[in-house]
């Protein structure tokens, strides 16, 4: 398993009406997380891309379970639970002081500049394998 954690500050702009962090900055959150997470594996998100490799979202799961509001500081856990293979699919947890707020599950795959179905690039199945070797 590979985990990354992020710690975010939420922003004024991150909220809605109500002072609740609005439903779309979670989106925002897995991402950046996403990014951390391939970054600490040697494999940019930048570089993949540079390579002619794309990873759109396929499938996006999220479980709301309390709410965070401006000023909270989150973390946000990333975790690639199985060896990715065309496929990856991440899992994430938000937690506030301790406690759940969301789960939520992506599923992401391999692009060619074209828009077809690609296997990942050598390099990048190669950052994988040492962690789940």
């Amino acid at each position: 398993m590979i985990h990354s954690t992020s710690q975010i500050r939420v922003r004024y702009a991150e909220t809605d009406k109500m002072g609740f962090a609005h439903h779309e900055s979670y989106v925002a959150w897995f991402e950046f997380s996403r990014i951390e997470l391939l970054d600490s594996l040697g494999t940019p998100y930048r570089e993949i891309e540079a390579n002619g490799y794309y990873l759109p979202v396929l499938e996006l799961n999220i479980q709301y379970k309390a709410s965070c509001t401006f000023d909270d500081i989150i973390t946000v856990h990333c975790y690639l639970k199985e060896q990715p293979r065309a496929r990856i699919r991440m899992e994430y947890e938000i937690e506030k002081e301790g406690q759940t707020i969301t789960t939520a599950q992506s599923l992401h795959g391999f692009i060619n500049h074209a828009g077809t179905p690609v296997r990942p690039p050598e390099y990048v199945v190669a950052a994988f394998e040492k962690h789940f070797a």
